[in-house]
């Protein structure tokens, strides 16, 4: 028996795996989504979006691309794993995200292949967009340029391309690598992390979609939910998981806030955020959170 089982689930509620059944339409985050529609909409451009740590920018990137019919649009999501990527690796894949065929080892000749690509979908009435989650690792003025260049790629009075960035607050200085780069921003937008009651609305929001019939959180767990996570999706996402497994295992059916207390000092949270949990809404600053998050990633 899982604690699934247990608590009359139909899948698990926390899983931090990106599933688009679980994305939850927060103010904000709808807010975010319908600027960054807007941008690729209008020809834009470059749109950015900016979150802390675990706040949902990926999700949100996910969301938009399915929010992309291809009947409209061209488009692609691109994940930045780590430093090491090359103008060349990036246009190479925008290339081939976006159709074109064999693409040429030579940049000019690649970049040839891309317009008449661009033109291509042009003509057939859809949009050109290309989404860059992680986009902080694209750290290097080489790599700034590349895009100012690609945003060049345009016929009389329209783009030809709409490149939206996804990344930690580290993407802006990226773009300041190259001024006249981050001068072509046209829409930005920051997440921030849950408040209080939308942190409870979130969890409410998942438990629902896994198939809970009742509110398996107490009053008091909920607000403590908040306090150790600081409001942030992923760390929220964590912290229940477990919750719901202690709870299992002491055959309780409510969590309640010694459990929440437990999970905490289980996972190395009390330490983190014992104070702030205490005074209220500060929540946690990106510092902490980026080192619960570094621990959390060592135990599992």
């Amino acid at each position: 028996m899982s604690y699934i089982e247990h608590f009359g689930l139909e899948r698990e509620p926390f899983s931090n795996a990106p599933e688009a059944r679980f994305y939850f339409n927060s103010d904000q985050h709808g807010h975010a989504l319908l600027r960054l529609m807007y941008a690729v909409d209008s020809n834009k451009g470059l749109a950015v979006l900016v979150g802390g740590v675990g706040t949902g920018k990926t999700t949100l990137a996910r969301r938009m691309l399915d929010n992309l019919p291809e009947e409209k649009y061209e488009s692609s999501l691109l994940v930045m794993v780590h430093s090491g990527i090359t103008p060349e690796w990036i246009l190479t894949r925008i290339a081939m995200q976006l159709g074109v065929q064999s693409p040429a080892v030579g940049r000019l000749d690649l970049l040839k292949q891309l317009y008449e690509r661009l033109l291509q979908i042009e003509a057939s009435g859809r949009r050109a967009v290309v989404l860059i989650d992680e986009a902080q690792m694209l750290h290097s003025r080489e790599l700034m340029e590349e895009f100012r260049g690609l945003l060049n790629l345009e016929i009389p009075g329209k783009k030809l391309l709409n490149i939206v960035f996804f990344g930690l607050a580290e993407v802006e200085e990226c773009l300041r690598l190259d001024e006249p780069l981050a001068q072509r921003v046209a829409i930005k937008y920051h997440l921030k992390s849950l408040t209080p009651d939308i942190t409870t609305s979130y969890i409410k929001h998942r438990l629902v979609v896994a198939g809970a019939k009742r509110m398996l959180f107490a009053a008091d767990s909920l607000s403590l939910i908040h306090g150790f996570t600081g409001g942030v999706p992923r760390l929220i996402n964590t912290v229940c998981d477990n919750c719901l497994f202690e709870g299992f295992l002491r055959k309780q059916n409510l969590i309640d806030g010694n459990i929440v207390h437990s999970v905490a000092g289980d996972l190395g949270l009390l330490l983190q955020t014992t104070g702030k949990a205490a005074g209220g809404d500060e929540g946690t600053d990106l510092d902490e959170i980026e080192t619960m998050l570094d621990r959390l990633e060592q135990k599992f």
